[in-house]
């Protein structure tokens, strides 16, 4: 066995175990902080697959930006254990049943399919953000340009309405 694949199935364990943590805590702010562990290791997943770009992305995006912000949703709803209305046994059932019927069928969807097995994602250079570089500013420039005109417009347009 390989370090490759030693990290890969480290970082499948870290990804499964955080995301059923994710769904099981009774207090949202462990949740959001579990997701932000799942999330890393999606990254760790990232950088094998030699996709560093979408590694960072991820980083930054995910689990820097969108988790601070659900952390600060969450202080400010100040959920208590009695404004929580109690939930129904059936509804409970129901979700279990459910959830249940889903897991049958995705195995059966994952019995007939043929997994494909890939060598090594290290080999070549597709996912490295020298190559996606050279792509956004020699054949996509205009396009980026304009994109980055139309972030910095919105931007000046929510300081002045935040400033009223």
């Amino acid at each position: 066995m390989s370090t490759t694949e030693i990290i890969f199935w480290f970082l499948s364990a870290l990804a499964i175990f955080s995301a059923i943590m994710v769904i099981t805590r009774k207090n949202p702010v462990f949740s959001v902080l579990y997701l932000i562990v799942t999330f890393f290791a999606i990254s760790g997943h990232y950088i094998l697959m030699n996709a560093q770009f979408l590694a960072i992305v991820n980083i930054i995006v995910y689990a820097g930006a969108i988790m601070v912000l659900f952390l600060f949703v969450l202080m400010l709803m100040n959920l208590n254990k009695e404004g929580e209305p109690r939930k129904n046994r059936y509804l409970l059932w129901s979700g279990v049943i459910a959830g249940g019927m889903l897991m049958i069928v995705i195995i059966a969807a994952l019995q007939t399919s043929k997994p494909e097995i890939v060598d090594s994602f290290s080999k070549g250079d597709i996912g490295l953000i020298q190559n996606l570089g050279m792509a956004l500013f020699k054949e996509y420039v205009v396009p980026f340009e304009i994109s980055s005109i139309l972030f910095l417009s919105a931007m000046v347009g929510a300081v002045v309405i935040g400033k009223k």
